[in-house]
């Protein structure tokens, strides 16, 4: 069975944000996908301090959250959910925090891992959002699965994202698009075996020219 992980990264845990995400674990269990939630967003996170610790340790130096917990739950996982609601046109501080220490500290290969980026809000800032977090996919060779819609519902409470038809059909959409995905790689895995990836190259530009 293919598995995904579920970071919610709100506050809140039965917020806007759950109500997206839950949507999508019930679609999940019908397509014989396995899932765990994570609840992040409520933890005290500190942010990543580039200290160099986990390339020489192989996981992060601080234990003042779940990321060390996570990331092995991660590396197991077929694919990954981040879920947050909007502030100030950008994901939570917390979701952002976690997500940079997770990514840094863990030298495992991501390549073929599904990711999905989840937000909510009011009004505004969503795309913004989905942007920002899609990036941490982009950046490890994790494949983004997409919907029916920018992966978005709107509301300023729970009960208002329940109204939002389009914003849960969409959630439906993507965690089937997922599945699938998810499932024709585990089999390309075994097929084909994973695509070559080259790490010969690291501009930086040293000599200022």
């Amino acid at each position: 069975m293919v598995k995904v992980l579920i970071l919610n990264g709100s506050p809140k845990a039965d917020g806007c944000t759950a109500t997206a995400l839950n949507e999508m674990i019930e679609t999940f269990h019908g397509e014989g996908v396995g899932t765990e939630l994570i609840h992040v967003g409520n933890k005290a996170i500190r942010g990543c301090v580039s200290c160099g610790f986990c390339s020489k340790n192989g996981r992060c130096v601080f234990d003042d959250d779940l990321v060390n917990e996570v990331a092995a739950k991660f590396e197991e996982a077929d694919g990954l959910v981040v879920g947050s609601p909007v502030y100030y046109g950008s994901p939570n501080g917390s979701i952002l925090s976690f997500m940079d220490r997770l990514f840094y500290s863990t030298s495992f290969s991501k390549q073929m891992k599904v990711g999905a980026a989840v937000v909510s809000c009011r009004r505004g800032g969503n795309t913004a959002s989905f942007d920002v977090l899609n990036k941490y996919f982009t950046i490890s060779a994790m494949p983004v699965a997409s919907s029916t819609y920018w992966n978005q519902v709107h509301g300023f409470a729970a009960e208002d994202v329940k109204k939002d038809h389009e914003g849960l059909q969409t959630m439906r959409n993507l965690a089937r698009n997922m599945s699938f995905m998810m499932k024709a790689f585990a089999d390309a895995k075994e097929k084909y075996g994973m695509p070559k990836q080259e790490q010969d190259f690291f501009t930086s530009f040293p000599d200022g020219k």
